[in-house]
């Protein structure tokens, strides 16, 4: 044994990194992968450092199994952020280090060659060169032609460009004069093809704020109407850059937007631009990840976790839609992407680029206070107007499906004037519940405090929630009665209705059931695109970011239960979506309209938001904020607990309360434990404990020691636990 020390941050619940030695002839590199021993088996782990003592006995450590990679994965600066994260959300370190690696790299698998697949000169063809087969011509030329190319060739430029076919090529691999290797393509810049849009004042204010940024963080809140032109902005932004030799980081919250953004964002830049989503296979997604490590490619489009990517050059970082909720991690990680861009976008030294036309709290209360630059763009782009906003009172009125009359008459004369129509209902599925009309048996889920929705088109009972399905019955389970009715509508049953109510005219559902398949959504929006007049329904994926140029009315339907919840954040949620929704009308040269449905008018939040707008709600939302002192005006982290019986999990916050309360931190209140809203969720009972601090230093001194001590709690053993910095869900 060399002696010599490796620091490995091994995918474990354990809080802490990993001492292993290096055995003599081994070489690990800081921020390579290697395989090591842990307990009885072989773990993945990624080294932090290398050399120095440690605090263990020589005879007691461990030493290295196998080293994966001879150059590193990670940069050093990589790796101080990931140690960042790790610290701020007290998660493992190791765990924290997984996260940030592609699914195959996260197992003892080889790097995938960033390259192309492709053919260079051997050793042996080089030799041949001076004496080339003489009665084949071909094969000599060629083999001159390679030897030009000393990097290699990418088959499909080879096959392209090269003198001869491919039987050439062939024969040259048979004798071993040519092999197979990657070919990494030269990066390539903004392309001059695509036709650019001339910049308003507005669009071309926040480029030059930005660009004479470039080299040196800042934020800027591009707080712009929908369909101001906002992705203008980043075009401009991130060809600007990739001029300078640097690379860009777009973070959007959804794998919907992607494809309508790639292809705008292709169309400007070319092949420099990579996107990596969760629907993608796990090689694309690493190649996708590599080209970008390695620089190959220089913009890299990508939902929440593309914020780990390591990437060559950094030199701006864009959010779009960044007050959407789908960038915090619920599970495992609790992290938000959007916050980690602002750290990251700090420790790059490079500016940051948050847009929305519906800004956070967070956001806006960042800006007040001068830590981000707040530009507006408040004019929409080409032209168009902004939508006209009603209440539709459903008072005393009848309702057909969950559609008011009045509403159904405004869709058949939009329909005849040959403009397209969206009715928003936020649930999917047929209907939210299956009754008993005889005994009032409800189709409640058997693992979860919740309803199981009907789901017509596959017959099944589903919880949205934990997923369980059954069989729709067809008699009651209660009683045997055959009196069982759905209750309710989702857009799998407004959909039925409008196909008889407007039959004739194309009709289009967009929601996860509908787009479930890959592909499904792409030829749903081009079935949009492609028609005339048509009638979009759908769930909250319509409200983000799609442009519907010839959509000139919006239904909104069923938005009453967002007024009144026990979450302080629903009504900035509701506020948003609606905007976001109505956003959809009147984008291209005809005026949109837009009604909502409520039995509410009077409602202050509606009256506010269809009177004055957002900023006016946001200003009043803050002030409300401020004056009880929650978010963004704190800050808070929730420690969940669950288990099989509410009891175990009640047991363990008992404890953790105690301890916190004998070892408070001036300035941290510690809320509960209390059971969740919804208690039951997937077989677990789920109790919570909060903790909030006007001071974010103060709070993270209270949980600093939390994770050790719970691992020494013998009621953690009996129930699950997790801690969520910056909750955005209290349930």
């Amino acid at each position: 044994m060399s002696g010599q020390v490796a620091q490995v941050a091994v995918a474990a619940p354990l809080h802490s990194l990993f001492d292993y030695l290096i055995p003599d002839g081994m070489s690990a590199v800081v921020g390579g992968r290697v395989q090591v021993p842990f307990g009885r088996s072989q773990l993945v782990g990624v080294v932090v450092a290398t050399g120095g003592a440690s605090a263990l006995a020589p005879h007691r450590l461990k030493p290295l199994h196998t080293v994966l990679d001879s150059e590193p994965l990670f940069a050093g600066a990589d790796l101080e952020f990931l140690a960042w994260v790790a610290a701020y959300y007290h998660y493992p370190i190791g765990e924290v280090v997984a996260a940030a690696l592609p699914a195959r790299l996260r197992r003892a698998l080889p790097v995938l060659p960033a390259g192309e697949p492709g053919w260079r000169l051997t050793g042996k063809g080089r030799a041949q060169l001076a004496d080339p087969p003489p009665r084949a011509p071909r094969q000599a030329a060629l083999l001159r032609w390679f030897a030009g190319r000393p990097g290699g060739i990418a088959t499909r430029d080879a096959l392209r460009s090269a003198p001869h076919s491919s039987d050439t090529t062939r024969a040259l691999r048979d004798k071993g004069w040519i092999e197979a290797v990657s070919v990494e393509q030269p990066v390539a810049g903004p392309t001059t093809s695509a036709a650019r849009h001339t910049l308003n004042g507005e669009q071309a204010a926040i480029v030059a704020a930005v660009s004479a940024d470039l080299g040196r963080f800042s934020v800027t809140l591009a707080d712009g109407v929908t369909g101001s032109g906002k992705t203008e902005v980043y075009l401009e932004l991130a060809a600007t850059v990739i001029r300078r030799g640097a690379s860009v980081l777009v973070l959007v919250p959804e794998i919907s937007l992607t494809p309508q953004l790639l292809r705008r964002f292709h169309r400007r830049l070319g092949d420099t631009v990579c996107v990596t989503h969760s629907g993608l296979a796990e090689k694309p997604r690493e190649l996708a990840w590599q080209r970008m490590r390695r620089g190959a490619a220089r913009v890299m489009l990508g939902t929440r976790s593309s914020v780990f990517t390591p990437i060559a050059d950094l030199g701006l970082i864009i959010v779009d839609e960044e007050h959407d909720p789908s960038f915090k991690q619920t599970e495992g990680l609790r992290y938000s992407a959007r916050d980690l861009a602002v750290v990251r976008a700090q420790r790059a030294n490079c500016p940051l680029v948050l847009g929305s036309a519906t800004p956070s709290l967070e956001s806006l209360r960042n800006a007040e206070a001068g830590r981000y630059r707040h530009m507006r763009l408040e004019r929409r782009a080409g032209g168009a107007r902004s939508p006209r906003i009603d209440l539709l009172d459903l008072r005393d009125q009848p309702l057909h499906c969950g559609v008011s009359e009045p509403l159904l008459e405004r869709v058949a004369t939009t329909l005849q004037r040959g403009e397209q129509v969206i009715l928003f209902l936020n649930r999917r599925g047929f209907a939210p519940v299956l009754s008993c009309f005889s005994c009032g048996w409800l189709s409640d889920c058997p693992r979860c405090d919740a309803r199981q929705t009907v789901h017509q088109a596959t017959g099944q009972l589903w919880c949205h929630h934990c997923g369980a399905q059954r069989p729709v019955p067809r008699t009651c389970p209660e009683c045997g009665a055959n009196d069982l009715h759905p209750l309710g509508q989702g857009t799998e049953r407004l959909e039925g209705f409008l196909a008889k109510r407007f039959a004739g005219y194309p009709l289009i559902r967009l929601d996860r059931d509908a787009t479930a398949r890959k592909g499904s959504l792409e030829q749903q929006l081009q079935r949009l695109h492609d028609a005339e007049a048509a009638l979009l329904v759908g769930t909250q994926m319509l409200a983000k970011g799609h442009h519907f140029p010839r959509v000139t009315l919006v239904g909104v339907l069923d938005i009453d239960g967002g007024l009144y919840s026990a979450d302080f954040r629903s009504t900035e949620r509701l506020a948003q979506l609606l905007v976001q929704v109505a956003g959809r009308a009147g984008r291209g040269e005809r005026a949109g309209r837009v009604l909502i449905q409520t039995r509410f008018p009077d409602h202050p939040l509606l009256q506010t938001l269809v009177r004055h707008g957002y900023p006016a709600f946001a200003h009043q939302a803050l002030a409300e904020r401020r004056a009880s002192q929650l978010p963004p005006y704190s800050h808070q982290a929730m420690l969940r607990a669950e288990a099989p019986h509410i009891e175990q999990a009640r047991s363990l916050l008992d404890e953790i309360a105690e301890w916190a309360r004998s070892h408070a931190v001036d300035g941290v209140e510690i809320w509960g434990p209390v059971p969740a809203p919804m208690t039951r969720r997937a077989g677990l009972h789920r109790v919570h404990l909060l903790f909030q601090a006007a001071q974010r230093d103060a709070l993270h001194r209270m949980l600093d020691p939390l994770p050790a001590y719970l691992s020494r709690l013998p009621a953690a053993r009996r129930a699950r636990w997790s801690l969520d910095v910056d909750p955005i869900d209290l349930y």
